[in-house]
């Protein structure tokens, strides 16, 4: 999943998430938080249908691809994890009207055995675990979390954003992550979720924009209300996000 990184970003156009068939006439580019990937590429599908258009997207941490929308790099639409990110591209005068379509709340994740016994916060303590750098979206949700609940338990590593965290679990190189709930879903059988009691007192609510830069202005305002609309929040929802 290191293709997710927010630096590829810089590295446009990118691969169409589902493929270019020759047909669509035009290109819409969103950077998006990783925690997005799954649910971002299912909407595509019917967008690209709908508009006879390829969808490509950047995915990675929240506050890079902020950063980089803000410094003049491409693209049509912003969406992120948290308001601190979008406001870096809404201070530099590159978006449009922001939406909230969405929320999340952070669980914990270990392999589908759960080898090393996880069955609360408590029990990170002793073990290899992984959250979010402190900076990203998901790592300040994490350090919320664990300040209110008391645990001082240290991770393994930092990652760079919620993907790269979920990946450690999924392959096995740590006995548990703190991720969003539907980073849970998205991999199904691959990890078993383990909920935290009070989580919902520190839920990440996710936004969404068109950028100035946009060379399809009208598509990228199409996306965003795609996302708003009433299919697209039962999409979102089928996905493991809840609503604003």
């Amino acid at each position: 999943m290191r293709r997710h990184l927010a630096a590829l970003v810089l590295a446009l156009p990118l691969a169409a998430c589902a493929g270019d068939d020759g047909g669509a006439t035009d290109r819409l580019t969103v950077l998006a938080a990783a925690s997005l990937t799954d649910v971002f590429e299912e909407l595509a599908t019917g967008f690209e249908e709908e508009h006879d258009v390829d969808v490509t997207f950047s995915f990675g941490s929240s506050t890079d691809l902020a950063e980089q929308v803000a410094d003049g790099a491409p693209g049509d639409v912003l969406a992120t994890a948290d308001e601190t990110s979008m406001g870096l591209a809404e201070n530099a005068g590159v978006t449009g009207e922001v939406e909230t379509f969405a929320t999340n709340v952070l669980t914990i994740v270990v392999p589908a055995d759960n080898p090393a016994g996880i069955e609360s916060l408590d029990d990170l303590e002793g073990s290899t675990w992984v959250r979010c750098a402190d900076e990203v979206p998901c790592g300040k949700v994490a350090l919320a979390v664990l300040d209110a609940t008391g645990i001082t338990a240290e991770p393994a590593s930092l990652e760079e954003d919620v993907r790269a965290t979920l990946d450690k679990v999924v392959s096995g190189e740590a006995d548990a992550g703190l991720v969003y709930a539907s980073d849970a879903v998205a991999v199904g059988d691959d990890v078993e979720a383990v909920e935290i009691p009070g989580a919902n007192d520190a839920l990440t609510s996710y936004y969404a924009t068109t950028l100035d830069q946009s060379e399809n202005p009208d598509l990228a305002a199409d996306w965003v209300e795609w996302v708003t609309s009433d299919e697209g929040r039962t999409i979102l929802a089928d996905a493991g996000f809840g609503s604003p």
